[in-house]
């Protein structure tokens, strides 16, 4: 007798929708449904199992996605053709769902082999950094970097590397809140953890000039940090021996490091998805959440972002915030993101992307209820501006955009010492210096891009893994990936151009 997966997944009782697991035929009857379906299906994508009229609301994991723009039969094909996006009351409801959570016993609590630095802080990699202040300086740095590539770190091994972290803004017009975004940015990587000792470069003659960066955020120049200007050293050829020599001076410090025993509650989990499809908030995204569920029980953080992508599913993190003081900052950030898009001739529903359109999602309303899966179900107890430093422990928001090498970038600068990227196109990321696992959503796409992924929350959709389980897996791979094992991504070396401050404002 074979254990033959049913063709479709119901998510809630209340659904009027299900999700084809595989392709679905015209004229298939679907297992479990009184409907057949009446046209090709993709997998991934949605059929209506009862009549739905225009106007009326189409329900996924019991919550409302869209509405319908035509009149919806039993069997027909769910998606952009007949859905759209309408305003509709939400009861936030702050604190409704509030409860206490179930903290393992501190003797029992989980362990990983990491750094601590001198002053506490604790890192999952050991790089020294070229940072730049602006666009003109990125060339230099680069040079920097790789003069210290190949074998020329051999006499070092407990250095990870020499990373320049580079970027397009920092002048013409690097003003108000873009400036304020792009020091706080810079400044939160000069004083992560992961980097042992750090440049950092400018031009000189930038809007966003070192000497105010680092009095407004209260950088000192060290024997780890140092600052200096390509116009002050006196060209780009001086500017990069000048910068080789000091690393040079920094490298035996360096590597000194050793790894240690350090609490899993030292870790601050950053969480992103990109690259969706329709199986993301039913494996990859709920499965990183039962994940986080264990770090804020093992006493650690967990950071959900994207602020678009949980447009019209804020409501239900909302019920979760410990005070109404919490909850309402998260709303501010949506309603500053509605007046944000409308200013720039858009609207919050452009999402989802033609590739998560591609693998099911339909609205922005169904992406956002699968991307907050990701953050589990533990009380939210706070929420941060764009690189505010994360203090507090637990699950955590911060507001970022939905631009995955943003968002991320955000979230590091926060503090994040180590970040899952959940997606179902396949995405490819890396984020120095910090590592990043790519959590598939189905099985398909794993094994073609295994190259890129570090596990297959597929298993899921397969049967072969429930939520819970394979939470422990992601929990467990996150320690293990904290003390040193390189991810998929570290493997290839990617992560140093994925460095993307969030630009906000006029470009002058």
């Amino acid at each position: 007798m074979t254990n033959q997966q049913p063709t479709t997944i119901r998510l809630h009782p209340n659904d009027n929708v299900i999700v084809a697991r595989d392709d679905v035929a015209q004229g298939a009857q679907v297992a479990g449904e009184a409907v057949s379906a009446n046209g090709d299906v993709p997998a991934g994508h949605k059929i209506a199992t009862q009549a739905i009229a225009k106007d009326e609301p189409v329900r996924k994991y019991d919550q409302i996605i869209g509405f319908a723009s035509a009149e919806i039969t039993p069997g027909d094909h769910v998606h952009t053709h007949n859905v759209l996006v309408k305003d509709f009351e939400r009861d936030y409801m702050y604190g409704a769902d509030v409860k206490p959570v179930d903290y393992v016993p501190e003797h029992q609590r989980a362990t990983f082999q990491g750094i601590r630095r001198a002053d506490g802080r604790v890192a999952t990699r050991n790089y020294i950094g070229v940072l730049t202040s602006v666009n003109c300086s990125a060339t230099a740095a680069r040079m920097i970097a790789d003069h210290f590539r190949g074998d020329a770190l051999a006499d070092y091994p407990n250095v990870d590397g020499v990373v320049a972290l580079t970027h397009d803004y920092g002048c013409g017009g690097c003003t108000g809140i873009g400036l304020n975004y792009i020091q706080r940015t810079i400044s939160g990587y000069a004083k992560h953890p992961n980097f042992s000792a750090n440049l950092l470069l400018g031009l000189g003659c930038e809007a966003n000039q070192i000497g105010a960066m680092m009095e407004a955020e209260k950088l000192n120049a060290s024997d780890k940090l140092h600052a200096f200007t390509i116009q002050d050293t006196g060209g780009t050829e001086k500017t990069v021996a000048h910068g080789i020599g000091l690393i040079e001076d920094m490298l035996a410090d360096a590597n000194k490091v050793e790894r240690e025993t350090i609490p899993a509650g030292e870790l601050i989990l950053g969480m992103e998805c990109g690259g969706s499809d329709a199986y993301s908030g039913i494996s990859a995204n709920p499965g990183l959440g039962a994940a986080a569920d264990l770090l804020v029980r093992h006493g650690g953080t967990a950071c959900l972002a994207e602020t678009p992508e949980i447009f019209g599913a804020e409501h239900l993190l909302t019920r979760r915030a410990v005070s109404k003081e919490v909850g309402e900052k998260l709303v501010a950030h949506i309603h500053w993101w509605e007046n944000y898009t409308a200013a720039m001739g858009a609207e919050m529903n452009n999402n989802p992307s033609p590739g998560n359109k591609a693998g099911g999602l339909t609205t922005i309303l169904e992406k956002s209820l699968g991307a907050a899966a990701k953050g589990g179900t533990t009380n939210l107890v706070d929420v941060y501006a764009y690189a505010e430093k994360i203090v507090e422990k637990g699950f955590v928001f911060m507001d970022t955009p939905g631009y995955d090498p943003a968002s991320i970038t955000g979230m590091v600068a926060g503090g994040a010492n180590v970040t899952c990227f959940t997606t179902g196109r396949g995405s490819v990321f890396g984020c120095k210096p910090v590592p990043c696992l790519k959590l598939a959503t189905n099985t398909t796409m794993f094994d073609r891009m295994e190259g890129d992924m570090d596990i297959n929350c597929g298993r899921i959709v397969d049967g072969a893994a429930t939520i819970q389980e394979m939470g422990q897996d992601i929990f467990d791979l996150i320690l293990a990936t904290a003390s040193g094992d390189l991810s998929k991504s570290e493997q290839l070396g990617i992560g140093a151009d994925e460095f993307v401050p969030w630009t906000v404002g006029a470009i002058l």
